[in-house]
């Protein structure tokens, strides 16, 4: 019955939130996102015990002012991304302004195969759709398979129409499809603050011990693609920010699992550093550290 819900409820929104007025849905988005904070459930109380972590020194007015914040800024990436399949071309590429973008298109040009790794900062969807629209350079991403099958297939219907190849995150080979792309000097984009397997790499994260994905390392090792960390955020404006960052070098020496251990550090460095400088804008509604993690996630 819950998932029937859900996918009720996505289609609903991609149906109606996308023949809103923009004022009107970024209204709709503030007046809900405040909603759901002031009922103060579990999503809410695990997004503020994890900006706790990255905002330590805050206290309990700060932080559900951070909470609420992030809230409105979920629900911002959500009407937008209801919206995003009408926008006009004009209008993506001029709700994205990204800095260092040399780095994405320096590697493209030099045919080696690019991976962008991201955490969920922003709006990634929108930010892909730029890339794809502005740059004129399809992607292969990877989307998590999820229940019911009614509900993930809209997801990759909805990601599909903005220009990008998806993959399913399990029941297939995507990491070889990934690095037949990356070979052939493609451009591969992959959230990657959270690990979905229980068999990542363990990173020190705002002073403590979290899980992430090894794909982009070991990728980046197999294929000589170059890795990018991005991270994105919003400000008052409808023009959403972001920043591609140096590339994440493959260590000269080592063993393959030391190499990726080192990338994957450099990469959550990299996310640490954006999600800092903006954290009412990581959407991390889950428990990510490993301290909180229930019991049978560790096993």
């Amino acid at each position: 019955m819950n998932e029937r819900l859900s996918d009720a409820l996505y289609g609903l929104g991609w149906s109606t939130v996308k023949k809103l007025p923009e004022p009107v849905a970024v209204r709709l988005g503030q007046t809900i996102a405040d909603t759901v904070w002031k009922r103060r459930g579990k999503g809410v109380l695990r997004l503020e015990a994890n900006l706790a972590r990255v905002v330590p020194d805050a206290g309990p007015e700060r932080l559900a002012e951070l909470s609420r914040a992030g809230m409105r800024s979920y629900l911002r990436y959500w009407m937008e991304s209801f919206r995003l399949p009408t926008w006009s071309e004009t209008r993506i590429k001029d709700g994205f302004e990204p800095e260092g973008l040399h780095h994405l298109t320096d590697g493209l040009a030099a045919g080696k195969g690019v991976i962008l790794a991201l955490p969920h900062l922003g709006n990634w969807d929108l930010a892909g759709a730029w890339v794809t629209r502005n740059l004129g350079v399809p992607f292969t991403t990877v989307a998590e398979r999820l229940k019911p099958e009614t509900l993930y297939d809209r997801f990759v219907a909805y990601r599909e129409g903005l220009g990008m190849e998806v993959l399913p995150h399990t029941g297939g080979s995507a990491f070889g499809t990934l690095a037949r792309r990356l070979r052939a000097g493609g451009l591969v984009c992959l959230v990657a603050d959270r690990d979905l397997s229980a068999s990542g790499v363990e990173v020190k994260f705002f002073g403590d011990t979290a899980r992430m994905p090894a794909g982009p390392a070991i990728l980046a090792q197999q294929t000589g693609a170059l890795l990018l960390p991005v991270t994105l955020w919003f400000d008052a404006t409808p023009v959403m920010k972001g920043r591609v960052h140096p590339p994440v070098e493959v260590p000269g020496t080592g063993t393959r699992a030391e190499k990726t251990s080192l990338m994957t550090q450099a990469l959550a460095d990299a996310f640490a550093e954006g999600i800092a400088d903006h954290p009412e804008d990581w959407h991390m509604l889950q428990r990510l550290w490993l301290a909180d993690l229930e019991p049978r996630e560790q096993s």
